[in-house]
């Protein structure tokens, strides 16, 4: 079993960079694919980014490519959501996720999730 534990979320403005952090336990961080997921009010949990399990390939959603990057530290066991540009459609509950498999750029590919951090940006 695999336990996430999200931080970092909070209300920014329009613009703004936010640094989100996953922590994972429970099994070797290095044999996981790691991705971040977010769900907006009144729409489904969409993909965001995800990254190989030595960091060498990445996959991002359109959406957000060119602001957001993801990036891993297999000694920390943590994975890390850099987001810049921030505007208000990138307002939602954002979720890490863990994979077995790679790739893995669709939900259910994905066997172990956090509990979500709430990103909000004002305009």
């Amino acid at each position: 079993q695999v336990q996430l534990v999200e931080s970092g979320g909070g209300l920014v403005q329009a613009g703004d960079s936010l640094r989100l952090s996953c922590a994972a336990s429970g099994r070797t961080f290095s044999s996981l694919t790691m991705a971040w997921f977010r769900q907006a009010p009144g729409k489904e949990r969409e993909f965001v980014i995800t990254m190989s399990r030595v960091g060498s390939t990445t996959y991002y959603a359109d959406s957000v490519k060119g602001r957001f990057t993801i990036s891993r530290d297999n000694a920390k066991n943590t994975v890390y959501l850099q987001m810049n540009s921030l505007n208000p459609e990138d307002t939602a509950v954002y979720y890490c996720a863990a994979s077995l498999n790679w790739p893995a750029v669709t939900q259910d590919s994905y066997h172990y999730w956090g509990q979500g951090t709430q990103v909000t940006v004002s305009s």
